[in-house]
């Protein structure tokens, strides 16, 4: 695979003059070396730990928040990924041949075992729960003064939440603190980069702009008549009852759907494969295969559609930052835990809306999650059409709260002065 712009090689790294030791036969960059000055100085050091889990969700979190530590807090930041496939598919000039690579500002290592034994940062994050590794978690207790060692937990909406976010975890001789993102200011909030909503806006308002993203992903300009879906969920019984519904549709409804998203579901339904960049009809309906998107496309492709459906955690928060009407299909747990939150969410959600509205998204989420049999009902997507007007002022609202990003250099920076001063 060759190297996209900003990506430099391992041996190009050898150039560098990195006051860090040397991990399996390569040099670090240069991050800045621990100390008083630097610390108040906000000059922090990062090290963010992710697991990939789901394909996308985890490394998709863990991506845009190092991009932002990096580019809006001038932070210097690594990133250990212990799955570089998945990754490449949201950041294509990724090399997943390197095991050391700089892209977009943040250092990329993988995270192989052994681990190599390097100088743990001066915030070390814990993506996820994923356990750090034991010679890691060693050089992190002799570190003088000690990291600030965070547990970036998944996002919920669950009320706990908030009393629970910023709590310690002694873990002996360390401190683990837990940080929860959510959407109240007793929580460490969302994801978002500076200025996204003016550049949303503006695209949105722009249909030079909007016509030349459909031109560049193979999909041809909305009519006037037509509504226009983003498919990206996991594997669901309702699929086939939704295409189907969709296909008698009194309205024509084209719907997006990229490489490698249910494509049991769409062979069942089409019944032959389907394939990247082909168009198919059935009734109302057009299908469109489209190319795995990188994410500031992908958010384009929210921007850009009607109604949007969403999984996991990185595109429902994405989702909610495009103001359109969405649905979210939340990652399955064991003994339907996952329930909890997406019932949380909607109660938060749902609390502005008039009473009719609330229950038919209520009932067309909960059954698209497995909870009844209406996914395919034709009024419960209907209603989603109206809410327009809702999403934009959710996601109005929510952008009044201080970021993820900005509240974890906030309360790391004040950790680690804390504990220089001490």
């Amino acid at each position: 695979m060759g190297m996209g712009q900003g990506v430099i090689s391992a041996h190009e790294l050898m150039s560098y003059p990195s006051p860090w030791p040397k991990a399996q036969g390569h040099p670090v960059p240069p991050f800045p070396l621990k100390g008083k000055e630097h610390v108040i100085a906000m000059n922090l050091s990062w090290d963010i730990f992710c697991t990939v889990v789901d394909n996308y969700g985890d490394i998709g979190v863990c991506w845009r928040l190092a991009r932002q530590l990096a580019s809006e807090h001038g932070f210097a930041v690594r990133l250990w990924v212990d799955d570089l496939a998945p990754f490449a598919r949201l950041c294509p000039e990724l090399d997943v041949v390197l095991d050391l690579q700089s892209l977009r500002g943040v250092t990329v290592r993988r995270w192989d075992k052994p681990f190599p034994d390097v100088t743990p940062a001066d915030v070390v994050i814990e993506a996820f729960g994923c356990q750090l590794p034991a010679n890691y978690k060693m050089a992190m207790s002799l570190r003088s003064p000690q990291p600030a060692w965070i547990n970036l937990e998944y996002l919920s909406a669950e009320p706990w939440v908030s009393g629970t976010h910023s709590l310690p975890s002694p873990q002996p001789p360390l401190i683990k603190f837990f940080f929860f993102p959510g959407f109240s200011v007793h929580t460490g909030g969302l994801l978002r980069e500076r200025g996204l909503f003016e550049k949303r806006d503006e695209f949105q308002r722009d249909a030079v702009a909007c016509g030349e993203f459909w031109v560049s992903i193979g999909v041809p300009l909305p009519t006037s008549d037509e509504i226009r879906v983003s498919l990206f969920c996991y594997g669901n019984a309702n699929i086939e009852n939704l295409l189907d519904a969709w296909s008698i549709s009194t309205q024509p409804i084209t719907c997006i759907v990229p490489k490698g998203v249910i494509s049991k579901a769409l062979a069942t339904f089409l019944e032959h494969r389907p394939a990247v960049g082909a168009t198919y009809v059935r009734g109302s309906l057009t299908i469109h295969v489209i190319p795995f998107l990188e994410q500031d496309r992908y958010d384009r492709l929210l921007w850009a559609c009607d109604v949007n459906f969403v999984r996991g955690e990185d595109s429902f928060v994405r989702a909610q930052w495009a103001g359109r009407p969405f649905v979210w299909h939340i990652y399955p747990q064991q003994e339907d835990a996952h329930l909890i939150k997406l019932n949380a969410f909607l109660n938060l959600y749902c609390a502005d809306l008039p009473t009719q509205q609330a229950r038919q998204l209520r009932s067309f989420w909960l059954a698209w999650n497995g909870q009844g049999a209406q996914a395919a009902e034709p009024r419960g997507f209907a209603a989603l059409q109206g809410l327009t007007g809702h999403a934009v002022n959710w996601a109005q609202q929510l952008s009044e709260q201080t970021d993820l990003a900005a509240n974890l250099a906030a309360f790391c920076n004040n950790l680690v002065k804390s504990r220089v001063s001490t």
